[in-house]
């Protein structure tokens, strides 16, 4: 298991925990039994000094003084009045006299424990070296804890197994994960499976459903692409034919023409092919603050010529400062196919205006409208326009239903609103584009 390990995580944190609680326990424990191994040491230095007090020590330490010390590590000493030590175990380092009741006493072997008492002839001194408590202490804690110590690697192997049987249904859903074909986008099942585990499983299945739904639009981009370039190409090469045929130089020079014509419609349908593959599916577009009235202006600017060429009057009507955050090329590609369409479907001599104004009521709506004067599209076909390849029944101008399809894909990618309405006087179409104004810098 490397460190990335869930279970390797789950078992570090579990059984560390439970040997840092069991040493603090030893601690704690430790402690509480030390203390309580001196007040129960210390009551029974007291207790013999008390029954040694008024019994002639002289008769009773060949056997009775040794034999009741020795119980607990006890050492007696006996002084008379005047200082001068008149009993004493041999060979042992013992403490002088010192102050009566209790006291703590350093010598070569160690700190001593010393209860003294006078009677009326002698003083009483019982001792006890501190290690032996300490020593007395630790074997009680052993003691102590030794059905625990015995418990903790039981309880490591309850939490090896309970850890595994917890992260089975993640073991699961992985080997699930793991045997699917790549065309297998069905949602993941999540019948049994723990609370923790359910939103990971509601995340992945909005995402393979996002992902299917995806592929299909790509799908059907493919075939309605593949269709709709099967005729151009086919019409390129009958004229390809027909200029191959071609007897005299008018024939061939109509011939040319008719080529040269068929290759610009298939160049701007590949154009906006492209251009709507790039916008959809997509991920989620890069979004910068863009001047949206300045933007306006570079495209009409640049379309200005492809107007003039039609005699058609392209210009701005209203351009208010407004500033949006969005991805410029994208937002580009968006105005340029409205004025664009507008300019195409618009009779010589019409009008095309573009305007960039804010909602009435609503500051934070920005609305971008083209308005032309031509033919218009009838209420019950203005919402299929939007389909890909897609075009009004009877529609003259030439073009491949492609325009409006990129700015609703542009505008669903910013949560623009594309709406498609009359224009001024009833006469014509206007597309309004409503976008969210962008927060003051």
């Amino acid at each position: 298991m490397t460190s990335n390990s869930l279970r390797a995580r789950l078992l570090a944190w579990l059984l560390g925990g439970i040997a840092v609680v069991w040493l603090i326990g030893g601690l704690v424990v430790y402690r509480n039994t030390l203390k309580q191994a001196d007040a129960f040491f210390d009551y029974h230095l007291e207790q013999m000094a008390l029954l040694l007090r008024d019994q002639p020590v002289e008769y009773l330490w060949p056997l009775e003084i040794p034999s009741r010390a020795a119980a607990y590590g006890f050492v007696v000493q006996v002084w008379t009045i005047d200082g001068r030590r008149i009993w004493a175990p041999p060979h042992t380092v013992l403490p002088n006299a010192t102050t009566l009741g209790f006291s703590t006493v350093k010598t070569r072997q160690g700190r001593w424990r010393v209860y003294g008492i006078a009677s009326p002839t002698r003083v009483i001194q019982v001792a006890q070296l501190m290690s032996v408590r300490r020593q007395q202490a630790i074997q009680l804690v052993m003691k102590t804890l030794e059905p625990f110590a015995l418990a903790v690697p039981i309880l490591a192997i309850l939490v090896w197994f309970a850890v595994g049987h917890a992260l089975e249904p993640l073991q699961r859903l992985a080997n699930s994960v793991k045997a699917r074909r790549v065309t297998a986008l069905e949602p993941l099942p999540n019948a049994q499976l723990p609370d923790e585990v359910q939103p990971l499983v509601a995340a992945l299945n909005d995402l393979l459903t996002r992902l299917s739904g995806a592929l299909e639009r790509e799908r059907a981009f493919m075939a309605d692409a593949a269709h709709e370039l099967r005729t151009p190409l086919t019409a390129l090469h009958l004229q390809l034919g027909a200029l191959a045929r071609a007897g005299t130089d008018r024939e061939r020079e109509e011939a040319m023409e008719r080529l040269s014509a068929g290759v610009q419609r298939s160049i701007r349908l590949v154009e906006q092919l492209l251009s709507l593959a790039r916008q959809e599916p997509r991920a989620e577009p890069a979004h910068g603050r863009i001047g949206l009235d300045e933007l306006a202006r570079n495209v009409v600017a640049e379309l200005v010529p492809l107007a003039d060429a039609r005699r058609i009057d392209l210009g701005i009507a209203d351009a208010q400062p407004a500033v949006i955050l969005g991805e410029r090329d994208a937002i580009a590609t968006l105005i340029r196919n409205l004025v664009d369409n507008a300019v195409r479907y618009t009779p010589s001599g019409g009008r095309v205006d573009v305007s960039v104004t804010r909602a009435q009521g609503d500051g934070h709506r920005v609305l971008l409208t083209v308005a032309d004067t031509g033919p218009g599209i009838a209420p019950e076909e203005r919402t299929r326009v939007f389909d890909r390849f897609y075009r009004q029944p009877g529609a003259q101008a030439p073009g491949s239903g492609l325009g409006l399809a990129i700015v609703k894909a542009i505008a669903d990618a910013h949560g623009a609103a594309v709406e498609l309405g009359e224009g001024e006087g009833g006469r014509g179409l206007a597309v309004t584009v409503a976008f969210d104004a962008a927060p003051p810098a």
